[in-house]
């Protein structure tokens, strides 16, 4: 799966429903290549949207429960992120 692919996925958060939005990054370790985590939207305020500064949430890898085809299913506590 390519990041285009991921990057047209919602990815919903399994533990309250909530839509979270669509990956718009994602982080990967230098030495082994391999993905670590997703980013998606966080929240954001004004001041942050005047500068072009941009939020996210990243979720581990380990959290990605299922890939669907439209969607991307995770299980995390976003007030602990």
């Amino acid at each position: 799966m390519s990041l285009s692919e991921l990057r047209t996925k919602d990815v919903v958060n399994t533990r309250d429903g909530r839509l979270l939005g669509k990956v718009m990054d994602i982080e990967f370790c230098l030495s082994n290549g391999q993905v670590e985590a997703i980013v998606v939207p966080g929240e954001t305020n004004f001041l942050l949207t005047l500068r072009g500064e941009k939020c996210g949430i990243v979720i581990p890898w380990d959290r990605i429960i299922k890939f669907g085809d439209d969607v991307i299913l995770v299980d995390v506590d976003v007030n602990c992120l």
